[in-house]
């Protein structure tokens, strides 16, 4: 019987090598599965659809959705998380000591649409009273000169977004003070090549983002699957397929991370960071699905609308394929 040919676009994750080596098999496809790292990955289907289905930025499937014909559906998949509170680096030259400095300061951010970056304004706000339209916003690469949004925007006036020099990185002018911040996913490379310009806020962002996760049960989800809407609509079957799949592949990584006769990774306490994520977060620290999902989707929701990424607050229910939030039960 023949199986539904499908290529899925996704970097090389524990929690995904399972569907790539053949172990696990979405049932009635046939996955050809291309381990790209994110930033190609996002620019080519984004751009150019090139794929069935992939991993994506959720705040861009959140800003693809507004279209009059959105490309793009999800299945509630989360291939990133990441707490953020360690990606905001500042300036030594900045005067930048605590969140509230930050207010009227020229912040690079690689994209304004980017998720990392929404994440971190909207804790900003919520945390320490950093209005999002209380600073100046420069867009570019980080390391390459050039970058530019992936999705064009209609932000509302009080966000001031402007590009940076076509020949500038944003790396660079962090180093050098012409901007005080920067609200990134990706470390910069001058904070290791120049180490005494380019410092953390959160020098110990561990203890605040254990402590983050205590106060609010939040674990930012940074990426979802999105399927391309007309593969999904011609076989809708393979939303539920999909995500199935990708549930049984991840329960094959928490597994082997908790194996003791032999680590899995080269990390050398990686049976004490098991033990700790269970005692901080729980046994399912990295949840797919819905229901566990929910108010951590909602309040992403509301800083994509106050940012204003959203010309209205979505819902939960408007971001993933129907058959996804309910299975059959015996």
């Amino acid at each position: 019987m023949s199986r539904l040919a499908l290529t899925l676009a996704c970097w090389d994750y524990d929690r995904t090598r399972a569907l790539a080596d053949g172990r696990v098999r979405p049932e009635g496809i046939e996955l050809n599965l291309l381990p790209l790292h994110v930033e190609e990955t996002f620019f080519r289907m984004l751009r150019g659809r090139e794929f069935d289905a992939s991993e994506m930025s959720l705040s861009s499937y959140c800003v693809s959705l507004q279209k009059d014909d959105p490309a793009f559906v999800a299945i509630p998949v989360f291939p990133s998380r990441f707490f953020r509170h360690s990606c905001i680096f500042v300036s030594a030259k900045s005067g930048i000591c605590e969140p509230k400095d930050l207010v009227g300061k020229r912040i690079g951010v690689p994209e304004y649409q980017m998720t990392a970056p929404v994440w971190i304004r909207g804790i900003l706000s919520d945390e320490y009273g950093v209005d999002p339209a209380s600073v100046e916003y420069f867009t570019g690469g980080e390391e390459e000169p050039g970058r530019d949004e992936k999705l064009k925007l209609s932000l509302p006036p009080q966000f001031r977004v402007t590009p940076i020099p076509a020949d500038r990185t944003l790396s660079q002018m962090l180093a050098d003070g012409e901007i005080d911040a920067l609200h990134t996913a990706r470390t910069p490379s001058t904070f290791y090549s120049r180490p005494q310009d380019v410092k953390r806020l959160f020098p110990n962002f561990l203890e605040v983002e254990k402590d983050y996760f205590r106060r609010t049960g939040f674990f930012p989800p940074m990426h979802v699957i999105a399927l391309r809407r007309d593969v999904y609509e011609e076989n809708r079957w393979i939303a539920r397929s999909l995500l199935k799949a990708f549930e049984a592949a991840q329960a094959i990584a928490y597994e082997n991370l908790r194996v003791t006769s032999a680590m899995i990774s080269m990390l050398p306490w990686q049976v004490a960071a098991v033990e700790e994520a269970v005692s901080v977060l729980g046994p399912n620290w990295w949840p797919y699905g819905v229901a566990e999902n929910r108010a951590v989707l909602d309040t992403f929701l509301r800083y994509h609308h106050e940012q204003g990424l959203s010309k209205r607050r979505l819902s939960v229910e408007e971001l993933f394929a129907p058959e996804t939030f309910e299975a059959f039960k015996i």
